[in-house]
């Protein structure tokens, strides 16, 4: 399993390189992206594709060749296999046939955006891709909204406005997130700002909204937490106390980074319970 670049076909490793030379074929998410790669290297291969769509039946294929005796390299089309690209049930199909799975480490979007992160990349949670309906991407988002490790995404252009939207309305607006756009290639982007900011910046230029992005996002606030309520239930009760409902609730996002949709139902509820 060889990481290949995610941008600049300088990121290739020295040893990604041998190893390419060294096998029998290459197997590959992309034929026809790959066959770029190798030529830029002086590399001839024959070339298997094995993507998201035959991964099952091209690992039998595969299997094969190991059984003969032939040393086979996997790559996706960009970064480290099985990390939001093809190559996780390549591997388990190999493991299960009882033959090895060597790793040859290299470029990944993730690591690579969170050393530009600072204090961010400490601890983090991998989300890659979220669902595509909002409904599943929002319960998702949901599940994410308590952890206090450094969220990472990876988005489509398509899709990135509206991710980030909904990032500041469930997340809670006042998280720090890392916007990194085509990160290695010739329009890289690195902007760091609050989600209640974002989406203005990313609709301020249309160029922003090009090419493939990753979202690094800071964690929940650490509270106190008693097991017979929600800790933001403890800050909202207290706010309640002395402001109106509006207010509270605005405060409250800012104090937690809970959404305002989240807050704002718990409030009514406290009120109601008065």
């Amino acid at each position: 399993m060889i990481a290949t670049p995610i941008g600049n076909f300088a990121d290739i490793t020295l040893r990604a390189l041998h190893v390419l030379a060294l096998v029998n074929r290459v197997a590959a998410e992309d034929t026809r992206h790959t066959a770029q790669l190798l030529a830029r290297y002086q590399i001839t291969r024959p070339l298997l594709a094995v993507h998201k769509h035959n991964e099952r039946s091209a690992a039998q294929k595969i299997i094969n060749f190991l059984r003969l005796g032939e040393r086979i390299a996997y790559v996706s089309d960009a970064g480290t296999p099985g990390i939001s690209d093809p190559g996780a049930r390549l591997v388990d199909e190999v493991q299960n046939a009882g033959l090895s799975i060597v790793a040859i480490p290299g470029a990944s979007a993730v690591t690579a955006a969170l050393s530009v992160t600072g204090h961010l990349a400490n601890t983090f949670t991998f989300a890659g891709f979220l669902p595509t309906k909002p409904k599943q991407r929002n319960d998702r988002l949901q599940e994410l909204a308590a952890h206090q490790e450094t969220l990472v995404f990876y988005e489509a252009p398509h899709r990135t406005l509206e991710t980030v939207r909904a990032l500041a309305e469930i997340l809670g607006s006042s998280r720090r997130i890392l916007i990194a756009k085509e990160i290695t290639k010739l329009h890289e982007s690195l902007h760091q700002c609050r989600l209640v900011e974002a989406p203005a910046w990313l609709t301020a230029d249309p160029n922003r909204l090009r090419g493939e992005f990753v979202l690094v996002v800071e964690g929940a606030t650490s509270l106190p937490i008693r097991s017979d309520v929600h800790h933001y239930d403890i800050i909202l009760k207290a706010l309640l106390n002395e402001v109106p409902v509006r207010t509270a609730v605005k405060l409250a996002v800012v104090l937690t980074g809970v959404s305002r949709s989240v807050l704002y139902t718990s409030a009514l509820k406290l009120i109601e319970g008065k």
